[in-house]
């Protein structure tokens, strides 16, 4: 009876101290919402992280002014594209610089540069989509390279691959263009958009340890910017369909490429939902400070609210239905709110692609797709950031 009362008493002890030790936290504001904002429990990451036992919905909240932003300076960056420098190119003012993105009931953690270096030394990371995938890509390495800027690097531009490394740390920051993510086939002169196949474009992906995809601009493109001539459907050519259907046709082949050829205990899948444009000032007329907007040209500040301020995007629900089917889950970036409510984070007409006739031409001229650098990609990465670490 003695030897089991001890037991008993050793078991109530061990019991007694797991409950007494507190977990380890992250400030005060730990994240807890790094799951997605759909169920995805075959997600391999881990544990979510508590803070007063409340959820974190990190993709809902709204911009707050912090004079400590940005996190770099363009003219530190040797990696920003002209179309990106909009300080460079003339850009006035400089409050859109300021701001922070606020969840709505934690604090994101602060992008740590010299973290990101530790913590992915030797591993690859791969952006790829289309150009907003290529604003992302000169962020993060914006980002990285202002807190060591004496570290050797080797940088390789291409097409479609384009590679940028971080030598004393053996990392590799990629982006590979793929607008469609499918495989497009130039076929007796002609470009064929194939919704099937993507065997071309995903043997470069496979050896990433982290991958980042986006599409969705290139799907609504007609006339000119058209970037095919016929879609290619289970062995039949289309000289066009329903965009949706198109775009959701491409994505379930990604979808089904990613559960078959990725190993999700080695490399980390993320996808990064539609991003915002801003060509429609009747989605923010109540709050614009030009009052003869036509575009996002002259906006200097972000909407407020916390809600979706226009008609949420039809190409968002098709990502949203694809990724749930997924066998593992992508992990969805859902930046496609908090980035509506920036219509001053555009280039507008400062880009290095107008010349002065253009410039005074803003409302047919203006780039309201793509987003400045320092500015929008950068929160991007920092949500990317808090997704892997914390």
């Amino acid at each position: 009876m003695a030897v089991l009362f001890l037991k008993l008493l050793g078991s109530f002890l061990t019991i007694l101290c797991l409950v007494l030790v507190k977990p380890h936290t992250v400030s005060s504001a730990v994240i807890m919402g790094l799951r997605n904002h759909h169920n995805n429990h075959n997600h391999h990451r881990r544990p979510m992280l508590q803070a007063n036992q409340s959820t974190c919905a990190l993709f809902v909240g709204t911009w707050v002014r912090d004079d400590t932003y940005p996190m770099y300076q363009s003219p530190e960056c040797p990696i920003i594209d002209s179309e990106f420098n909009c300080q460079m190119n003339g850009r006035p003012d400089s409050d859109y610089l300021k701001y922070r993105w606020q969840p709505l009931n934690c604090q994101l953690p602060r992008f740590n540069g010299l973290e990101f270096l530790v913590k992915m030394k030797g591993k690859t990371v791969m952006f790829v989509g289309d150009s907003l995938g290529l604003n992302q890509w000169e962020s993060l390495i914006c980002m990285i390279h202002a807190v060591a800027p004496r570290t050797r690097t080797h940088m390789t531009r291409g097409d479609p691959l384009s590679t940028f490394k971080f030598l004393d740390y053996g990392i590799s920051v990629s982006f590979y263009r793929a607008p469609y993510l499918v495989d497009i086939d130039v076929v007796h002169g002609k470009r064929v958009l194939k919704l099937e196949d993507i065997s071309g474009n995903g043997k470069s992906w496979l050896n990433a340890d982290v991958l980042s995809f986006n599409t969705g601009h290139w799907w609504s493109h007609e006339g000119s910017l058209q970037g095919w001539d016929y879609m290619e459907s289970m062995g039949t050519y289309y000289q066009d369909m329903d965009r949706l259907v198109a775009l959701e046709k491409g994505l379930r082949t990604w979808a089904n490429w990613v559960d078959n050829n990725i190993d999700r205990s080695k490399t980390r899948v993320f996808f990064q939902s539609i991003s915002p444009t801003h060509y429609n000032p009747s989605e923010w007329s109540a709050g614009s400070t030009s009052s003869t907007a036509k575009n996002c040209y002259g906006e200097t500040a972000p909407m407020s609210g916390t809600t979706y301020p226009g008609a949420y995007p039809d190409q968002m629900r098709v990502v949203d239905a694809v990724i749930r089917d997924m066998h593992s889950p992508a992990y969805l970036l859902d930046i496609t709110m908090l980035s509506e409510l920036r219509k001053d984070g555009h280039p507008s007409i400062y880009s290095g692609d107008l010349n002065p006739k253009q410039k005074a031409n803003p409302d047919r001229s203006a780039d309201c797709s793509h987003w400045c650098l320092p500015g929008l990609p950068d929160t991007w990465n920092q949500l990317l950031y808090t997704a892997l670490f914390y």
